[in-house]
């Protein structure tokens, strides 16, 4: 009850301003009251989202369950990128810019601090009560979180959509053939995970366990009012609660593509981010940190396709949304970074030392580039830009090269599960055991 309280204020400011797209901060309202009452009513919209998800695992695959979930918690990185490609197909090239920027600070911020920080996090709240992902190790910073086997199928289509995405930038813009290649990518997981059978879930506790006492239909009624609800909640106050942060930074000088680019996707992926630390901290960090795979799958796939199709729709024909050459280089980054917390998982663990790495390399790489454009004017500051893009994309690479050769093993067993699910998901007659007479 008190996190659907926490969306009341929200609800009242959406109905008296009119309705979706009638709040503007440092227009109607103020920056910090934008921020305040947006963002208590996105926390409250992400329990109800979990408490949705975890419900509904009594009913479908939790694969599936983990899926609907991540698209619903980054649908405002969605409707935020949308709306930039909406205005590059009317004929912005600063808004084609844009929204590969955007939609690369989402990814990168995902893994950089998402994947990062919640390992850390976990390992952290396993030293004072229980958890049997966290697994002690001997040494410095050796403590590992271990991840369920079972979602070597998300890895290995991640791995599918990082491999392509290289080769984005070679055609100078997103397309039509992108779509297709990473929008069937991710219907073709979707098949195989609602294919897959209802598991044998952990026992639930508290709001969830309540709801999966209910009768079926009743249960499925909860479940689809707190996807849409919370959904609703989230996809209506996350850009108003982007766009006071925008107005907040800029008043301490921060460049407006640094906070698109940034800033809003930090915004817009807050929802899912306390999504998994509530998991985690219910000592669910194996869904916790399946949610985060599934939320980078569905980001480097649906959000990467769907911007092709939006530019499309706005400038009246098939076309292909164009972007920079600086533009390409952070595309090169996101791949890299992507790949080597691939590499990362391949062993389906993530150490303290690994999520220090993938958090160092993260927040250095940010900071240089702010550095460079507070400091430096243009074209010198784009320039420095790009050289830190590159050299940051050849050590993710150098890395992700190293751990794959030196975990070889362990990618053999990677592929080999992924191709055993991919069999099972895909056969059209599923073979019956064998009974002895």
């Amino acid at each position: 009850m008190f996190a659907l309280l926490l969306t009341v204020p929200w609800i009242g400011v959406f109905i008296s301003y009119g309705g979706y797209g009638t709040v503007h901060p440092g227009t109607n309202i103020a920056p910090v009251s934008a921020v305040f009452i947006a963002g208590v009513s996105i926390l409250g919209a992400a329990f109800l989202l979990a408490w949705a998800a975890e419900t509904a695992e009594k009913d479908v695959p939790q694969a599936f369950a983990i899926a609907i979930l991540a698209v619903l918690a980054v649908a405002p990185e969605y409707a935020v990128d949308a709306l930039y490609a909406w205005q590059a197909g009317a004929g912005s090239t600063e808004a084609a810019n844009l929204a590969v920027a955007n939609m690369t600070g989402a990814n990168r911020i995902l893994i950089g601090l998402g994947w990062s920080g919640i390992a850390l996090f976990s390992i952290y709240r396993a030293k004072r009560a229980s958890d049997p992902a966290v697994e002690p190790r001997s040494g410095v910073l050796a403590d590992v979180v271990t991840l369920d086997r079972g979602i070597s199928l998300e890895i290995a289509f991640l791995f599918a959509a990082t491999v392509f995405a290289f080769l984005i930038p070679l055609s100078g813009g997103i397309g039509p053939l992108d779509t297709v290649v990473l929008v069937g990518l991710y219907l073709l997981y979707l098949l195989m995970v609602i294919r897959g059978g209802v598991d044998e879930t952990e026992q639930h506790v508290g709001v969830p366990a309540y709801f999966q006492q209910y009768p079926k239909i009743p249960r499925a009624l909860v479940v689809l009012f707190g996807f849409a609800f919370s959904g609703a909640i989230i996809f209506t106050a996350v850009h108003p609660f982007a766009e006071g942060l925008e107005h907040m930074g800029l008043q301490y000088g921060i460049p407006k593509f640094f906070m698109i680019q940034w800033l809003a996707p930090l915004a817009s992926e807050s929802p899912e981010l306390i999504v998994v630390a509530y998991l985690v901290n219910k000592a669910r960090t194996t869904a916790g940190f399946n949610a985060l795979i599934s939320s980078k799958l569905n980001q480097w796939t649906l959000l990467i396709g769907t911007l092709a199709v939006v530019y499309s729709i706005s400038a009246g024909q098939v076309g292909t949304l164009p972007f920079d050459s600086k533009q390409a280089a952070e595309i090169w980054i996101t791949a890299a970074q992507s790949f080597f917390a691939i590499a990362i998982l391949t062993n389906f663990e993530i150490s303290t030392r690994e999520a220090l790495a993938l958090l160092g390399l993260f927040v250095t790489q940010v900071a240089a580039e702010f550095y460079i454009v507070q400091a430096y004017a243009e074209p010198t500051a784009t320039s420095l830009s790009m050289a830190i893009l590159y050299a940051y994309t050849a050590v993710y690479v150098v890395l992700g090269v190293g751990l794959v050769i030196r975990r070889r093993e362990s990618v053999h067993e990677l592929l080999e599960r992924t191709v055993s699910t991919a069999r099972s998901a895909l056969m059209t007659e599923p073979s019956q055991p064998e009974h002895a007479d």
